[in-house]
């Protein structure tokens, strides 16, 4: 057996193309998630086969092909572009004598570097774990059974059951303290819908600039990067707008081809704020050529986690990276905005994009020209005080004709304030 180094900076990247798979990893979407990590990436093995291998993933040609490649660049890692099961991973290590990592692996230490809060370390910690779980018989001779003998026989529990022990018992205790913060979230939740103030989550594949947008939005100063998942903690902030009021609008992690099922369950809470979402901005990155297959990718996830019925406004970011192209917005048969074309980085489309998010939220707006009578002093000052009022007229006998605008919600609550009738209130027309 050997001993593993304590880091792996200088990868081998192998990318393998299967005959029989209908989809494959992009190499160099992975070339992008390997320099993410820090690492450096001396040498690509590429090849291709009908299936995997059941014992070594590839053939033995090409395993030689990569110990060569170990040798010639002095490489200290072998990271795979594919999902690699604990026997092939312990196998591929015992015969190239290094560390080999899948493409989880690597995805798993990129969120480790990202995590910021103690909610996204306790969900990198438990994915971490589990990943970890059905790969502890790996290159460390100190987690082999314990061997028998003369003096060596009696009870006692091996190593690798007492690690096996401590990771159930630790993953245990994660998933104690993550539910108790599902719950602290979910009040916080409760505690907006009362509220009632909408919540609009920004959703999207990694790297599409949803945090650069996010920060141009919200005037806030979250990390962003030209690198994949420089984001990983969610953030919330709340803004005003027009005819709308308060919003909450929320940053969440980004989506990537073929998410492992554990990462998308670790961070389920944080995925949480888009399922209960009023409205869901799809950042995607207009400039990408794999654009299309990223907006499959991330309406995947979205149906995954169950916020595939919430509605979308897609949002076309990176526009100063396209040729001659303009700001807007398009439109469906309805007249509904459905996309918004933008650049984050210098702040073209916002005013468009403002306008679009309030018209999306404001289906639920109320334009009313309302008669008010000397009587009905209180409901009038409500909604002045709602800031609800666009215009005044008066008239002769004495009454007043308000224009008025603002969320249904709020018009039914200022209504039963002032125990006034809607019927009786509400003009066809303009004030005469």
């Amino acid at each position: 057996m050997f001993e593993r180094p304590d880091v792996g900076e200088r990868a081998i990247l192998v990318h393998i193309d299967f005959t029989s798979h209908d989809e494959s990893e992009d190499p160099d979407e992975f070339q992008e998630l390997v320099s993410s990590a820090g690492v450096e990436a001396v040498a690509v093995v590429t090849g291709s086969r009908k299936q995997p291998s059941p014992r070594l993933f590839v053939g033995e040609g090409k395993l030689d092909e990569i110990r060569d490649a170990i040798s010639a660049y002095e490489a200290d890692v072998v990271l795979f572009n594919h999902a690699l099961s604990p026997s092939q991973e312990r196998n591929i290590e015992h015969e190239l004598k290094c560390r080999v990592l899948d493409r989880t692996g690597v995805i798993l230490d990129i969120f480790a570097q990202r995590a910021r809060t103690h909610e996204g370390k306790l969900q990198v910690e438990l994915a971490q774990l589990e990943h970890m779980s059905t790969r502890l018989v790996r290159g460390w001779t100190h987690l082999e059974r314990q061997k028998g003998g003369i003096g060596l026989r009696g009870p006692g529990e091996t190593q690798l059951e007492t690690d096996r022990r401590l990771l159930r018992e630790r993953i245990k205790s994660i998933n104690k303290r993550l539910d108790k913060v599902r719950r602290q979230r979910d009040q916080g939740r409760r505690a907006r819908k009362r509220a009632d103030i909408p919540t609009v989550s920004l959703v999207g594949y990694t790297n599409a600039g949803k945090s650069t947008l996010f920060n141009r939005v919200t005037t806030s100063t979250v990390y962003a990067a030209d690198q994949l998942f420089a984001t990983l903690d969610p953030t919330l902030r709340r803004l005003e707008l027009p005819d709308i009021g308060p919003v909450v609008m929320a940053d969440t992690v980004g989506f990537i081809r073929h998410l492992p099922h554990k990462l998308v369950e670790a961070f389920r809470a944080t995925l949480e704020e888009s399922t209960e979402a009023s409205l869901l901005l799809h950042v995607i990155d207009c400039h990408d050529d794999r654009r299309d297959d990223n907006i499959e990718q991330v309406e995947s996830v979205l149906a995954e986690i169950g916020a595939d019925e919430i509605p979308v406004l897609q949002v076309f970011n990176k526009i100063d990276l396209l040729e001659d192209f303009a700001p807007r917005v398009d439109r469906n048969e309805e007249g509904i905005p459905v996309r918004a074309w933008v650049s984050a980085v210098s702040g073209k489309g916002l005013d468009e994009l403002f306008d679009a998010i309030v018209e999306r939220l404001a289906e639920d707006v109320v334009h009313h020209f309302v008669l008010l009578g000397p009587t009905d002093g209180k409901l009038r000052a409500l909604l002045h005080e709602a800031g609800s009022v666009l215009s005044e007229t008066y008239r002769d006998t004495g009454d007043t004709v308000l224009e008025i605008r603002l969320q249904n919600r709020d018009w039914q609550q200022i209504l039963s304030r002032a125990g006034a009738n809607e019927d009786s209130l509400r003009l066809e027309q303009g004030p005469a």
